[in-house]
């Protein structure tokens, strides 16, 4: 008689998910998919396509999640496409998104998926020189619809991405989560110690890269 008691508050838990947890971790699931798909090393084609399923579902059901965590079927489909995109960085490793991340939740205390958050459009952008191609191909699943040549596709997402955040009410910029200008040194030679992310960036990232990607954010 455990079970069906056990079953239903999980359900319960799932669906009290607070809105700003849920946007949070819906977008470091997304970030988690993009740079599967977009890593310079041990990108493949099993990884390519878990990353794209990936973005499907999360990209269709995240606003829904947020703004109406009682929607089962949105709640599923998060939790779906979050395991497909776990699957997809365990195949295809994470990149400078996460290099960044990593030193804003040490020395910050913020929440991993708000950290991701944080940095993701400047890292993103970053990147278009070299991975525009990629990012249209994704902006198809993520933003269908996007028009012109491949960079300004890949640019109409990066824009996309970074005004997500805001609409589903999460803090926008590193100073409003208590980061300012004077932090920003320190940072930037903490990301230089994640050689492991680093290395699979579409596009090397330089310590006065860091800095700079860090006050963009700022």
């Amino acid at each position: 008689h455990l079970l069906p008691d056990l079953a239903l508050l999980d359900a319960e838990l799932t669906l009290g998910l607070p809105p700003h947890v849920t946007a949070a971790t819906g977008i470091d699931a997304m970030v988690h998919a993009i740079e599967a798909f977009t890593t310079k090393h041990l990108k493949n084609p099993l990884a390519d396509c878990l990353a794209k399923e990936a973005l499907r579902l999360l990209s269709n059901n995240l606003h829904k999640a947020v703004m109406s965590g009682s929607d089962i079927e949105a709640r599923e489909n998060m939790l779906l496409g979050a395991c497909l995109g776990g699957m997809a960085f365990t195949n295809a490793p994470v990149a400078g998104v996460h290099a960044l991340a990593y030193p804003i939740g040490a020395r910050f205390h913020i929440p991993h998926g708000l950290s991701n958050s944080l940095v993701l459009a400047p890292v993103m952008r970053f990147n278009l020189e070299v991975a525009h191609a990629m990012y249209a191909d994704l902006g198809q699943i993520i933003k269908p619809g996007l028009q012109g040549s491949t960079m300004e596709q890949a640019a109409q997402l990066v824009d996309y991405l970074g005004g997500l955040a805001g609409e589903l009410g999460l803090p926008t910029r590193l100073s409003q989560v208590g980061i300012a200008d004077k932090d920003i040194d320190q940072l930037a030679v903490d990301a230089m110690l994640q050689t492991r992310l680093l290395m699979n960036s579409p596009r090397e990232i330089q310590l006065q890269d860091a800095a700079a990607l860090y006050r963009e954010a700022l």
